[in-house]
């Protein structure tokens, strides 16, 4: 599968596809220009059988990692902040990875929404698009949630581009199952070519989500699966599990080779941040303004 990821490239004048990707002349304003290459990347494969039965005590015994992990970071990065001077704070960011034990921050109450920046992608961070990254019609002011950052490279999708059409209208048979999310909207997940969804169980439906053995948790709550997992959500609706209404289909994904991800962060290409899953919930997709919404949360940053 092809996957696209940006290059400096100080002699490129013009934006140059692989032949898979239909050619197209972009004209970007900044000084440094890039190129949009594209290397065989693979979306990690999920498990495909679907187990919808009651669990089993021994199940319930199984000790398990404390999902809030983030919240309890976002607890220490917003204490360490507190106890900055207000020009301190302005001219620099929090690595919450040199958080240490020593002089720990006071825990301080967050917010629903919150967020703050990273020095490393991680698994759940958003990818958010710098300035340099304004003219490339593609990626220009978008955020980009981070699937996974397995070992063949990292892949995710765009949040917040606005649907066009639904399911029906598109004609896809992908991920029309017996019309089950015939009129869902289809959303605009990236150039490379696949078909994913997230979804985001209420009424108590995490659980059965979340036992299924199908989808793959990306942040506390919110589960992303690909075409081969399409027809174990169909029937998770169908059995009352989870709602039609609570899952985002996306039309293609973004994927990086290994270390290039690092080399466009290093580059200045994407502001890489941590957020709560309020902020990438279901009405966020295909929102316009989230990439305002999430800088603003983030708040006075640097570009690395």
């Amino acid at each position: 599968m092809d996957a696209c990821f940006l290059s400096s490239n100080s002699l490129s004048k013009t934006i140059t596809f692989a032949p898979s990707i239909k050619p197209r002349l972009l004209t970007a304003p900044k000084t440094i220009q890039y190129q949009l290459n594209c290397k065989k990347v693979k979306i990690p494969s999920l498990i495909t059988y679907c187990h919808l039965g009651s669990s089993s005590p021994e199940d319930d015994s199984k000790p398990s990692p404390d999902p809030d992990w983030r919240s309890f970071r976002a607890r220490l990065v917003a204490g360490e902040r507190a106890l900055r001077p207000q020009a301190d704070d302005l001219s620099s960011s929090v690595d919450p990875d040199t958080v240490g034990d020593e002089d720990q921050p006071p825990t301080v109450k967050i917010s629903e929404k919150w967020a703050h920046t990273l020095h490393e992608p991680e698994k759940g961070c958003l990818l958010i698009a710098t300035e340099k990254l304004d003219g490339v019609h593609i990626f220009e002011r978008t955020v980009i949630l981070l699937l996974s950052t397995g070992p063949v490279g990292p892949t995710g999708i765009i949040l917040n581009r606005p649907s066009l059409m639904s399911i029906k209208e598109t004609k896809s048979t992908v991920f029309d199952v017996a019309g089950t999310f015939s009129d869902r909207p289809l959303f605009f997940g990236g150039p490379l070519e696949e078909g994913l969804f997230l979804v985001r169980p209420h009424r108590g439906g995490d659980d059965g989500v979340g036992r299924s053995g199908v989808f793959d948790e990306v942040v506390k709550g919110v589960y992303y699966g690909t075409k081969e997992s399409v027809g174990c959500a169909a029937e998770m609706v169908k059995r009352n599990v989870v709602e039609a209404e609570e899952f985002r289909f996306f039309d293609g994904y973004c994927g990086w080779e290994k270390e290039q991800l690092r080399d466009e962060i290093r580059a200045g290409y994407w502001t890489v941040a941590a957020c709560s899953p309020s902020v990438i919930g279901l009405s966020s997709v295909g929102s316009v303004g989230l990439w305002d919404e999430v800088l603003g949360l983030v708040g006075p940053r640097k570009v690395w």
